[in-house]
């Protein structure tokens, strides 16, 4: 990240000048991540088309720029704000359904008790799964089962998270889960806050977790309510979506293992849809490479909608801010299923889709 600090000489002349108290220094960080990759993917539609094309969500990582500062309170308390702008590097377009800062547009504060947040941010169903999730938000990975899952983030909402040695606790509570209208995961048009009817679009995230250098267990628990006109079958405030993840992690040497289950149980207009995601991962470091494979799979209650997905990925640092990675992977879909191995991707019901994948990324 490049550190650029407003100095406090100018606030100095200001507070002199007009008999002011001194101004505490205030340090602000520019930074963010260029990801961009080309896949290739088979089965594509029904009629078994294949497609080649430059990826606009994500390579290994999401693109984003973002703008964070903080500033010394005294007494071991810090303000500070973040606000993160997500983009599709292959247009030039915002992402998070168009918004300007959908990624994160957040205050705060934070001091020994922990991090207090207000404003659009991460909940915990994106905290939880973290460093057990091998593959995070990548190209071929666990948001190509669940959308939701690299897109938890809640608008309207209030946040905290404490770190007391090993324990983690979080939670955060929304006014008004998702204020645009864009379409897709990230833009569900439930922008809540609605007069006369308090759960309209409410959302609740709780996470607990004890996570030291050599393992760690995390759990957490999310339920969002609906309204009129949202998108995902949640038209009505009594519509639910909740979730319920356990996750895990433990290191042999330089060697990650993860696993988790998310179980999901979705009340909608349409009807009630219940299932559980199982994954199991393992990233492997040495040299100037980093080797991870992941196994998925969701089994659905009451229908023939599994879908099972393995994925291995090599990437290779050109240095410490650059980097080139490759994919394989494979999404086998039972019954009428139709999962694309790509999230942002398709492919024809029931039908399996082999892919691959390469990138480049740079952080700065």
């Amino acid at each position: 990240m490049n550190r650029h600090t407003i100095a406090a000489a100018a606030c100095g002349v200001i507070a002199g000048a007009l008999a002011l108290p001194a101004c505490a220094q205030t340090t602000v960080q520019i930074y963010g991540v260029v990801d961009t990759s080309i896949s290739y993917l088979t089965n594509v539609d029904a009629a078994g088309h294949s497609v080649t094309r430059m990826n606009s969500v994500t390579g290994e990582l999401p693109s984003r720029i973002g703008f964070r500062g903080t500033e010394d309170l005294g007494n071991g308390l810090q303000a500070f704000f973040v606000l993160e702008n997500g983009l599709s590097l292959d247009t030039g377009m915002t992402g998070q359904g168009n918004r300007l800062f959908g990624r994160a547009a957040q205050l705060g504060l934070k001091g020994a008790w922990g991090t207090l947040t207000l404003g659009r941010q991460l909940n915990m169903t994106y905290i939880a799964p973290q460093k057990a999730d091998v593959l995070g938000p990548s190209l071929f990975a666990l948001g190509s089962i669940d959308a939701y899952l690299p897109n938890a983030r809640s608008d309207n909402a209030i946040g905290y998270m404490g770190n007391f040695g090993a324990l983690v606790v979080g939670a955060t509570y929304s006014f008004g889960r998702d204020g645009s209208s864009a379409g897709g995961p990230p833009a569900t048009n439930c922008p809540g806050e609605v007069p006369g009817n308090a759960r309209a679009c409410r959302q609740y995230t709780g996470l607990v977790g004890w996570e030291t250098k050599g393992w760690g267990v995390t759990t957490s628990y999310d339920r969002m309510y609906g309204n009129t006109g949202a998108g995902g079958g949640l038209t009505s405030s009594a519509n639910t979506d909740t979730r319920a993840t356990l996750n895990g992690y433990a290191m042999l040497g330089t060697v990650k293992l993860g696993a988790g289950v998310i179980d999901r149980d979705l009340k909608a207009a349409t009807g009630r849809t219940e299932s559980d995601l199982y994954y199991f991962g393992a990233s492997y470091p040495f040299g100037a490479f980093t080797l991870d494979g992941q196994w998925a799979k969701r089994v659905t209650r009451h229908a023939d909608l599994d879908a099972t997905m393995l994925v291995a990925r090599l990437t290779y640092g050109l240095s410490k801010r650059t980097f080139v990675y490759t994919g394989v992977g494979r999404m086998t879909n039972d019954g009428t299923s139709a999962v694309p191995l790509d999230a942002s991707g398709s492919v024809g019901p029931g039908k399996t889709q082999n892919g691959v994948m390469a990138g480049l990324r740079h952080h700065f």
